[in-house]
């Protein structure tokens, strides 16, 4: 059974940094890609990165590169969302998700090799959010 749990969430304080995890089951981490999305109120749900994302590359959203840093530790199942200098505006429910991007059918090895990483659309798996608010 496939499970994503984000944590790390909280309150920050404007100019500070955090870093959320989302810890994976059911699933071999190096098969799928791990996006990161956040979602403020009434907004659209927004992708800000992506690890593995199908060519193997880590990509970051125009809106927050050079903030932000997605790692993984395959050993521990986990990708990480590190995030600096944070803003009001940063904050949101922070979501991490997953779609495979390598599988294995018979003999033959699938890969993807490009996908719309951005895109909620483009993920089968979903953890339940994890709240940031930065606020003085």
């Amino acid at each position: 059974q496939v499970q994503l749990v984000e944590s790390g969430g909280g309150l920050v304080q404007p100019g500070g940094s955090l870093r959320l995890s989302c810890a994976t089951s059911g699933f071999t981490l190096d098969n799928y890609a791990i996006g990161w999305f956040r979602q403020a109120p009434g907004k659209e749900r927004e992708g800000i990165g992506c690890v593995n994302c199908g060519d193997g590359a880590t990509n970051y959203a125009d809106s927050v590169k050079g903030r932000v840093t997605i790692s993984r530790d395959n050993t521990e199942n986990t990708v990480y969302l590190e995030m600096n200098s944070l803003e009001p505006d940063d904050t949101a429910i922070y979501y991490c998700a997953a779609t495979e991007v390598r599988s294995t059918v018979g003999p033959a090895v699938r890969v993807t090799t490009s996908f719309d990483w951005w895109a909620a659309s483009e993920y089968e798996y979903w953890g339940q959010g994890t709240q940031v608010t930065v606020s003085s």
